[in-house]
């Protein structure tokens, strides 16, 4: 796309944006976000952008500091300022995408959640959305009437874990059914950088009320380590169920693998399980929820920055981002 690429990263995330701009061997531009005392806020670009391709960082995760919400208004209103700016094109980097999870109607008159933040983006003007791994791939597609780009953490994970299954035998394990595409293209990519068959398990869940239950495994994980693959880890609850019933059928290690560390609630006891051997996360959310020694010390963070960084340099020479999923 003619006009300069342009990086902006909000202040909850600056610390993310300056690894997406250190890869793009840019800076980031310069911004002003004002507070008033009534709780109001005003953000705006300190750069003229006229007819710049503009990129703004911003994960939606509430924190100590801000909530989801304050930081979705804080991205919106930005990008509408962008636009009235006459910015040539405005996307919207997302790392962590809030209400994602209320994708449909569970329960009479339940909200859609995700169409409405999709008619929020679309209404300032957004040009474009690109995020990682999803909760539901083909609700956040239809969702947005604007561009949408989907990231894929799987290759990070595959590149983190070969070294460590070079020698050992692997299953990969769905924690539930509406996991099990995921699952297998992870399967599908661990087999090609072992060089061998990985079988795939699926675990039984069903929740109501926010209580899980569900106990059968199907897959044989004796005598192999147990891949858990998943979007997000909120409270923990399904991961400990999974991993406690991988490791009582025999599985010798168990190690979690998921995009998005919320670690809410009861996340640190439910983690501190002695079933649960090692829990992979990326950077998309800071872990700080997460502070029981015996759950920390299984923890380990990949960063997602260089692969937003190459995106972002894609979408705005007009390439494709498919390469980047290593399909």
């Amino acid at each position: 796309m003619e006009g300069e690429l342009t990086l902006f990263a909000l202040d909850a995330s600056r610390d993310f944006g300056a690894k997406v701009a250190q890869a793009l061997g840019l800076p980031l531009a310069p911004h002003e976000e004002r507070a008033f005392e009534d709780g109001e806020h005003k953000s705006r670009s300190l750069v003229n952008v006229r007819g710049r391709d503009v990129f703004v960082v911003q994960s939606l995760y509430g924190d100590a500091r801000e909530s989801a919400n304050d930081k979705l208004c804080r991205l919106l209103f930005f990008v509408g300022a962008l636009k009235d700016a006459a910015a040539a094109r405005v996307t919207a980097l997302v790392p962590y995408l809030c209400y994602a999870r209320k994708d449909q109607k569970t329960k009479p008159r339940d909200p859609v959640t995700t169409r409405y933040v999709a008619a929020l983006f679309e209404a300032v003007g957004a040009d474009r959305i690109v995020t990682i791994d999803v909760h539901n791939l083909a609700a956040y597609q239809n969702a947005f009437r604007c561009a949408t780009d989907h990231l894929e953490a799987k290759g990070l994970f595959v590149e983190y874990l070969r070294p460590r299954l070079r020698d050992a035998a692997a299953v990969v394990v769905s924690p539930d059914i509406g996991g099990v595409k995921r699952a297998e293209r992870f399967r599908i990519a661990l087999v090609g950088a072992l060089g061998r068959d990985v079988p795939l398990a699926i675990m039984e869940k069903e929740r109501s009320a926010g209580v899980v239950t569900g106990q059968a495994l199907v897959g044989d994980v004796a005598g192999r380590v147990a891949v858990v693959i998943d979007d997000l880890i909120s409270t923990g609850t399904t991961l400990a169920r999974v991993a406690a019933a991988c490791r009582s059928r025999g599985a010798t290690r168990v190690v979690a693998a998921a995009t998005h560390g919320i670690f809410s609630e009861d996340a640190n006891a439910r983690l501190a399980e002695p079933a649960l051997a090692e829990v992979v996360v990326t950077d998309t959310v800071q872990p700080f929820r997460l502070t029981e020694p015996a759950a920390r010390q299984k923890l380990v963070v990949l960063e997602t920055a260089p692969l937003f960084a190459a995106a972002a340099r894609r979408i705005h020479e007009g390439g494709s981002i498919v390469e980047l999923l290593g399909d």
